[in-house]
């Protein structure tokens, strides 16, 4: 599973102009294009600037960027996704400069857009190159890309969810319980873990792990028959709840982050344990980290069946657990302020069929 090209080097932007076929698009973000407009020469045929992830946006744009040969995308995930919809809209190369590791974007194949709000997975891009440069990377703020290993750690959850849907016998039949995806997902989960000082810092291994973790993780998606349950689970249909609740978009990591602590609590999946390390790399994942409240939290809590259904969402514990005020008060208690969760009040949530 080694199909997307990932290099490392220094001033790569530069290259880009000589390198991708002309006249190129160039997709990225309204705070970011100033920064990078002289990279790009000649062969620059247009500019996107991520206002909107809406399928019906999206396609406007694509006829209007029909005669371009090349996308570029720099940036996050929001702008590395829409480069990969409109380069498989196109039908045209791909190249992708992150700005950050948020998220595994980069390295999957198809693109994370809403249609009428709802997250959906279309296309398949595959691009020449995906381009790391240390120092680009590094001048992000930090937040964004210690929040990337969100993106991994979420395995906690999702296997747990995996293996509580196999008891209940409700897998889906083109996704049965296999242990041996779980094993591979465990192991670069563990990558994460070894590497979360590093990745705190920003070091070069840290750097490294996190980026081969996004890079195996992004692309399991499609190697694995595009099945997802053993890198995503619950605490990303949280993340999708919040959204759905807040109307606002966030960084994703540090959503999944939070999913990852409140749904493991839930599980009673060694809440404890996946928060020192999520603590440990420095993820801010209180609500208020994220400039919303645990109003919102509650409110996304109890909207997860219906997030769940108008998904279509694979089966989980959001499936068919009803959570509590008493459990909402207890993790709200323990996220702010540590020590152990109270598990007593599992006792409170509702098991619906």
């Amino acid at each position: 599973m080694d199909q997307f090209p990932l290099f490392f080097g220094r001033q790569l932007a530069g290259e880009l102009d000589a390198i991708a076929c002309q006249p190129y698009l160039v997709v990225t973000m309204d705070d970011l294009w100033p920064r990078f407009a002289r990279h790009f020469g000649g062969g620059l045929g247009g500019v996107h600037l991520v206002r909107s992830l809406e399928m019906a946006d999206l396609e406007r744009a694509a006829v209007q960027y029909a005669g371009m040969r090349a996308v570029i995308g720099v940036g996050g995930g929001q702008a590395i996704d829409v480069a990969k919809y409109l380069a498989w809209r196109l039908g045209i190369q791909l190249f992708q400069l992150p700005t950050a590791l948020s998220v595994n974007a980069p390295f999957s194949h198809r693109a994370g857009i809403r249609d009428g709000g709802i997250v959906r997975y279309v296309g398949w891009a595959l691009p020449e190159a995906v381009f790391l440069d240390w120092d680009i990377i590094r001048s992000a703020p930090p937040l964004f890309n210690r929040c990337g290993a969100g993106d991994i750690l979420c395995y906690h959850t999702a296997h747990w969810d995996w293996q509580y849907a196999a008891a209940q016998g409700r897998c889906e039949e083109r996704w049965p319980y296999d242990p041996t995806l779980i094993t591979a997902a465990a192991a670069a989960k563990q990558q994460v873990i070894d590497a979360a000082d590093g990745i705190r810092e920003l070091t070069d291994d840290g750097i490294r792990a996190l980026a081969g973790a996004l890079k195996w993780g992004g692309a399991a998606f499609g190697y694995d028959g595009w099945n997802p349950r053993h890198i995503e689970g619950s605490e990303h249909f949280l993340f999708y709840s919040l959204e759905a609740v807040t109307g606002r978009k966030f960084i994703h990591g540090q959503a999944v982050a939070l999913g990852i602590v409140v749904m493991s609590a839930l599980q009673d999946n060694t809440p404890e344990e996946i928060r020192s390390v999520i603590d440990r790399i420095g993820i801010p994942y209180r609500p208020s980290d994220m400039g919303v409240t645990w109003d919102d939290v509650a409110a996304a809590l109890r909207r997860l069946p219906q997030t769940v259904e108008e998904g279509n969402l694979w089966f989980t514990i959001a499936s068919d657990h009803k959570v509590s005020d008493a459990f909402i008060d207890a993790v709200r208690k323990w996220i702010e302020s540590g020590g152990e969760f109270d598990r007593s009040v599992l006792a409170s949530v509702e098991k619906v069929q």
